[in-house]
């Protein structure tokens, strides 16, 4: 692979730099002064900082300034930290650090991070400032996090982002498929223009064409004037249609030609005006099923769905948790006018194991609940809302015996076995297993690959070794 950047590493373990340079397949210059690893970047000689915690005598305190002082400079940081230090990684995220990974040999999730940030434009999705300055009351924590799988999504949106095409936004309740809506108008050339969010499923069908058409002086019972309809309103900017799978068949004959003649008309008007507005769309449901069911127009499913983005549900992306949390005590603190509290480690690990069925959109509320019951201290698990903390206190079984091993070994097995049996009972369609498990067809093959992924240290040990 090609060399797309240099890399610093400030630390004297040379094992851990053979290591990253074989993963990265990028050069990782040892440093082991903060000023050498400053007087590299700023020479252009190296393009990123990576900072372990908790190594070679430094004290945390040392290293959290020596971060703080790189990041004040503009250098992009990112943080190598063991599990139990991931609070202290997470404080120097929050002050503006690129990201953090754990330094358990784990680098194929590294890889694409570091070359994300290496290569990233100076705008980060990433950037709280950013996403805060454009919140509005909307969801817009959906971007933070650094796991491969969010960083997909974050490249899907810079790929599209100043493209006219249709983008159809796929994901479960809660995943902050508006923030992602947002970020492809904020990033686009259309930022300067409107933003019109449409709730499909919350207008009644009997308005829904005044809502979208607008309508003239007496075109029906009740209106004194004419009124702009939502994509009007647009003009030149972006209109996301919310829960598009909620439409009617008969509103979405009316919509599909809308789409068809980029022209609609106002209620009560013979004058038709030019749709000029990007349309961006997004649901909950599974709208190819739906078709099936002759619930939902092919011919407006393959208008709509171009550009597919799959948000990720949270318990496919448990690395970002504490990011997350982190995010949303900052946030929430300030509007309680409260100290702004710590996460106990404990808690942290609740966080972690919690399946979150209702996606970050549950999680922003646990953390402004835990806000409010610890006022402002340190969260403990106790003060988590009570469905986060019940627990059975039994050992999980699988084909009637107990799992031996940590809760994350026993819910990777569990999980291998819940994907090998949907896939069984479905004569291996991977699909139909997929929607059996009401989980996505890639989360269904990375399950499946769990058993192969486990031999990767061992596989990652011996090309180490042949270099």
């Amino acid at each position: 692979m090609a060399c797309l950047a240099r890399f610093v590493l400030l630390s004297d373990d040379k094992e851990l730099q053979r290591h990253l340079s074989i993963a990265l397949g990028a050069e990782v210059l040892l440093e082991r002064t903060e000023a050498g690893a400053r007087q590299l970047l700023a020479s252009g000689a190296c393009h990123v900082c990576i900072l372990p915690l908790g190594e070679g005598g430094q004290s945390i305190p040392s290293r959290m300034d020596s971060a703080r002082r790189m990041i004040d400079a503009g250098i992009d940081v990112f943080v190598a930290a063991d599990k139990e230090l991931e609070w202290s990684a997470i404080e120097i995220v929050r002050v503006g650090a690129k990201g953090y990974f754990h330094n358990d040999g784990q680098f194929r999730t590294l890889k694409r991070q570091l070359l994300g940030a290496s290569t990233a434009p100076s705008k980060s999705l990433d950037d709280e400032t950013s996403l805060r300055s454009h919140s509005k009351g909307a969801f817009n924590s959906g971007l933070i996090g650094s796991s491969p799988i969010i960083q997909n999504v974050a490249n899907m949106i810079r790929m599209v982002a100043n493209l006219d095409a249709p983008v159809f936004i796929h994901g479960e309740t809660g995943t902050g498929k508006e923030a992602i809506a947002r970020s492809i108008h904020r990033w686009g050339s259309r930022a300067d223009r409107p933003f019109v969010a449409i709730p499909c499923g919350a207008i009644p069908e009997a308005l829904l064409e005044a809502e979208l058409f607008g309508h003239e002086k007496g075109a029906f019972t009740g209106t004194v004037g004419a009124r702009k309809g939502s994509l009007e309103e647009a003009a030149d900017g972006t209109v996301f249609f919310d829960e598009i799978g909620e439409l009617s068949l008969a509103a979405q004959v009316k919509f599909l030609r809308v789409l068809q003649e980029c022209e609609f008309q106002r209620l009560g008007s013979s004058r038709l005006t030019p749709m000029r507005a990007r349309p961006i769309f997004a649901t909950h449901q599974d709208l190819d099923a739906k078709v099936a069911e002759g619930a939902f127009r092919q011919d407006l499913l393959y208008r709509i769905d171009v550009v597919r983005i799959t948000v990720p549900p949270l318990r496919e992306r448990q690395e970002d948790i504490p990011l997350l949390a982190a995010y949303f005590l900052e946030i929430y603190s300030k509007k309680f006018g409260l100290p702004l509290p710590e996460l106990d480690p404990d808690t942290v690990t609740r966080l972690q194991e919690y399946m979150w069925p209702g996606n970050v959109r549950e999680l922003e509320h646990a953390i402004q609940s835990s806000i409010i019951m610890s006022r402002g201290e340190v969260i403990r698990p106790h003060h988590l809302p009570e469905r986060l903390t019940r627990s059975s206190g039994n050992i999980v079984e699988i084909d009637g015996r107990s799992s031996d091993g940590s809760f994350d070994e026993q819910l990777a097995n569990f999980k291998l076995k819940l994907a090998q049996s949907a896939v069984r009972q479905n004569r291996g369609g991977k699909t139909l297993a997929a929607r059996s498990l009401h989980i996505s067809r890639p989360y269904l093959h990375r399950l499946l690959r769990i058993e192969s992924d486990s031999h990767f240290a061992d596989d990652y040990n011996s090309a180490a070794e042949a270099v």
